[in-house]
């Protein structure tokens, strides 16, 4: 993840509430947002393209049209600041000819005429292109799924439901934070809404409809006395669910700290947690570094999974040829070819799926109408596989695509995308409270913070929102400042518990990017809480 490209909402600090340039394409009025694209005419606009690309010399071209909407309702405390409605259509065409890849793309096409130029200039591309290919481009073969239809199974369409409710809802929140001690209070509502037709050679018209939402906040406490400041953002996952995420009241609690968020977001009580808990950290004792056994929510493990499994796993970083954001990756194919390099200890079990139901990569297909799936990636702890696409699978023997490629937009060239990457839950029964019993001296982190890692995915820094003390199996009270260090390898082999299924529950982020130039898209990592013994903590502490 990075924030390059992004612009920050209302002062907020934390990932969540930045939101990408790209989405700000151009406003659009509230009832537009619920008129659909017309397939019909979406087909016939394929057809023209794909007919084109053939006739000048294309032995494969695949098209995409887009509509791509985003809401966001902003507030901060007792004021709406914003309420902004974005709407981006277009086409892109993608194709292949004398063995190389051509993409152009064409802003509001409504005619045939339009698109079938489009797919000339492509191919025009791809001639020129072909004069510096090395080798062709070698594509995994791919059964066309015929007239299909996929729509995220949301029970509520977020953006049917009218403004003043959501800006309402924020409002309320804000009060109750301001109530409960905060300062300050920031929030959010992110709605995302992408209309996907795709068509290609191989026989695939392929309709989706794929809805998203995040509600996010930051609440700050001040000291007066001091000056000092702490803030606790919220807990909440984005998810690809519809506006029924902000009715469900889950009630069940994690060792009483904090609340369990599994496929409802209760919006009043975690902000009401937040307000409370920035004011403790005020009065908190700052950590004294040193070894600890660290116990991680998945509100936390989320990003450290994304950063040190999900990144350096994506085959392009493995060789070598993306190194945007962050960089490669130390996990290069030498080690997985042994079949034995251990990524972590026997507990890990991490892996890839665009299929689990809520989580932000759910789809039906990909962007080169591949059908999705899980597989696995690091078994009981050896790296067995990477991330690939149509044009990379032949690298690792593969014989089809992994159904990982992605675009953020009708005008961006798909590519190879993270997935959900997530963490197997444990087998043998095991609640947070009894995993926190069997710990002598250690740290309950939860929510994501700030985080460092190297050019190879392999060195790293975590931060946090919450920290708890551990001791002798109980919990002695809240800690700041602080922050684990560790290498990826030495890290997931220190994994010595993980809770069961039970526990297991979905982080993520809409903001995951990679590319030059740059590209967002939105991903899940999921796990239940987990244990990593011996893990180097620091104090973070300004020093004056």
């Amino acid at each position: 993840m990075n924030r390059r490209d992004f612009l920050q909402v209302a002062g907020m600090g934390t990932a969540a509430m930045w939101i990408p340039l790209s989405a700000m394409s151009r406003p659009i009025s509230p009832e537009l947002l619920l008129q659909p694209m017309d397939i019909a005419k979406n087909k016939r606009l394929a057809d023209a393209a794909l007919n084109a690309a053939k006739s000048k010399g294309a032995t494969y071209a695949d098209v995409r049209i887009g509509r791509y909407l985003n809401q966001f309702v902003i507030t901060r405390e007792d004021k709406v600041q914003n309420i902004v409605n974005t709407e981006s259509y277009g086409v892109g065409i993608r194709v292949i000819a004398d063995g190389c890849w051509g993409f152009a793309a064409v802003v509001d096409a409504n005619d045939e005429k339009t698109t079938a130029q489009a797919a000339e200039q492509a191919v025009a591309i791809a001639k020129a292109n072909a004069r510096l290919q090395t080798e062709p481009v070698q594509l995994a073969p791919q059964k066309g799924a015929g007239e299909v239809s996929w729509k995220s199974p949301i029970k509520k369409n977020a953006f049917e439901i009218p403004i003043k409710e959501k800006a309402d809802l924020l409002l309320s929140a804000n009060a109750a934070a301001m109530k409960n001690g905060a300062n300050y209070v920031n929030s959010l509502l992110f709605l995302v809404n992408e209309q996907k037709y795709f068509a290609s050679t191989d026989g695939s018209y392929i309709d989706q409809d794929v809805h998203r939402i995040w509600p996010v906040f930051t609440v700050t406490a001040i000291d007066e006395a001091s000056g000092k400041f702490e803030t606790r953002d919220s807990l909440s996952a984005p998810m690809g669910l519809g506006y029924e995420y902000m009715a469900t009241n889950p009630k069940d609690k994690v060792s009483g700290i904090t609340t369990r968020y599994n496929t409802g977001y209760d919006i009043l009580e975690d902000i009401t947690a937040a307000a409370k808990q920035a004011k403790e950290k005020l009065k908190a004792k700052s950590v004294e570094a040193g070894k600890y056994d660290l116990v991680l929510d998945p509100s936390h493990l989320w990003l450290t999974i994304h950063e040190s499994v999900g990144h350096p796993l994506e085959l392009d970083r493995v060789l070598g040829y993306e190194a945007n954001f962050a960089g490669t990756s130390f996990a290069t194919l030498d080690k997985w070819k042994t079949k034995s390099f251990k990524y972590g200890s026997n507990l890990v079990n991490l892996f890839a799926d665009k299929l689990q139901p809520g989580s932000l990569g759910a789809v039906a297909y990909d962007d080169e109408g591949v059908k999705t799936k899980r597989w696995d990636l690091v078994k009981e702890g050896v790296l067995v596989n990477y991330q690939a696409i149509r044009d990379q699978a032949h690298i690792i023997g593969e014989k089809e695509s992994h159904g990982c490629c992605y675009a953020d937009s009708w005008s961006s060239v798909q590519f190879q995308r993270m997935p959900n990457v997530s963490l197997a839950a444990g087998k043998t029964p095991l609640s947070v409270d009894d995993m926190i019993k069997d710990v002598k001296k250690g740290i309950y982190i939860i929510g994501d913070g700030s985080f460092s890692i190297d050019q190879q995915r392999y060195n790293f820094q975590f931060g946090g929102q919450l920290f708890y003390e551990i001791k002798d199996g109980k919990i002695a009270g809240m800690l700041k400042d602080v922050a684990y260090q560790s290498n990826t390898q030495e890290f997931w082999n220190s994994c010595a518990k993980i809770c069961d299924e039970r526990d297991y529950r979905l982080g993520g982020s809409f903001f995951d990017g990679k590319g030059q130039p740059p590209q967002s898209s939105a991903v899940s990592h999921g796990s239940a809480t987990a244990r990593f013994n011996g893990v180097n903590v620091i104090n973070t502490a300004r020093k004056i």
